[in-house]
């Protein structure tokens, strides 16, 4: 078939790919000038027009040749929508998703291959227990410490802390704020801020990095606690969001004490020091948000629900406005390391290296696309 050919494809199937890309026939008139007449039935795209369409919406081409819609639902269990209606998960989301997939797959093979035992934690905890307890757990296991993490200068050093202790210990941590390595292609944080994939052997927890710091250390304790539960699922954790639903509730409240322990906390609050000043302080010595402070002082009943959202309101609006003016930017393989996460990364490299795994499957694994970058990424490991 020609590219300039006319390809026979139902108006239904044009308008549910654009609505699944959450656009308006104006958001992409200027690509596909006819695009209204597509969707209205009263011309045919050609072959080359409708693989750009495919390609600009992000769905598969084949997808556009079917006479309905295919069914799409999340793999995993939904905890955004526990309260309200199902929502349509966007293109990004599901990709995300599915490349997380893939990645566990692999390293779950790979850790099989090297003879690795089930990770005991995994599972360990259940609804019924206390969050405290089980947060004391997680430190445990994870080697937390609060005097080394109040040596710590800023929450990104505290974060990528975090980060390490979790993949010590076998979980696998991906930050990432675009799909796979396709900058065009934002994650929305209002849509989902992490999820985690339960296994034995190579539970993953995928943060969105669009997210402020701040926000980023809770979704991390967060969806390490449906780690310890056992339970797969995405989430939308906000500090300031107190959940009806059981498991969502439960994990919000293991987030807050492994974050900020209840007695660490009571020592250190002086409830006779200006609020503002004392959150600050508070926040320098946990090494996270104030408005973590701020949610923990709450539910200790160090602090009234009225002044909890007053000063919640004015805090966020200093984030936002300090977020406004730092930058974005980092080297490549750092970004990488966190985007993939280290351990699957270092064993992606040994396995090509050693002659188990073929390089075009770990080009895909990793998201590179040359010889030189594997090249580089091998020497920055130290494992050339």
């Amino acid at each position: 078939m020609g590219q300039t050919a006319r390809v026979s494809v139902r108006p239904e199937m044009i308008r549910w790919a654009r609505e699944r890309a959450g656009l308006r026939v104006e958001d992409l008139l200027s690509s596909f000038p006819k695009l209204k007449a597509w969707e209205l039935g009263e011309v045919q795209p050609t072959l080359r027009q409708l693989e750009d369409f495919a390609r600009q919406v992000q769905v598969p081409l084949g997808y556009l040749f079917l006479d309905t819609p295919p069914k799409e639902s999340l793999p995993i269990p939904d905890f955004r929508t526990v309260s309200g209606p199902p929502r349509r998960p966007s293109p990004d989301l599901l990709d995300t998703i599915y490349l997380t997939q893939q990645r566990q797959a692999w390293y779950r093979e790979y850790l099989q291959t090297q003879g690795v035992e089930p990770l005991p934690f995994v599972g360990s905890a259940t609804l019924q227990d206390d969050p405290e307890e089980v947060a004391a757990a997680i430190r445990r296991t994870l080697g937390l410490d609060l005097e080394e993490r109040r040596a710590m200068r800023t929450w990104t050093e505290a974060l990528r802390w975090l980060t390490e202790r979790a993949e010590a210990v076998g979980v696998l941590v991906m930050s990432s704020g675009i799909v796979g390595m396709n900058t065009r292609r934002k994650l929305d944080r209002e849509e989902f801020r992490g999820f985690a994939l339960v296994d034995d052997l190579a539970p993953v927890v995928f943060i969105n990095a669009t997210d402020t710091v701040a926000a980023r250390t809770f979704t991390l304790a967060h969806e390490l606690a449906h780690i310890w539960l056992g339970q797969s699922g995405i989430s939308n954790p906000q500090i300031h969001v107190f959940p009806t639903e059981a498991t969502e509730r439960w994990c919000n409240q293991v987030a807050a004490e492994l974050l900020v322990p209840r007695v660490s906390l009571l020592a250190e609050h002086r409830p006779v020091s200006p609020l503002q000043e004392e959150v600050q302080r508070l926040a320098r010595i946990f090494k996270v948000s104030t408005l973590v402070i701020l949610r923990r002082l709450y539910e200790v009943g160090r602090l009234s629900r009225e002044a909890f959202w007053e000063t919640y309101r004015k805090e966020c609006e200093r984030l936002r406005d300090m977020e406004r003016r730092t930058g974005i930017g980092g080297d490549f393989y750092r970004n990488l390391y966190a985007r993939v996460s280290r351990p699957l990364v270092e064993a992606v490299v040994i396995s090509t290296l050693e002659g188990h795994t073929l390089y075009r499957d770990a080009y895909r694994l990793l998201g590179i696309r040359s010889p030189e970058v594997f090249q580089k990424l091998c020497r920055s490991l130290g494992v050339v």
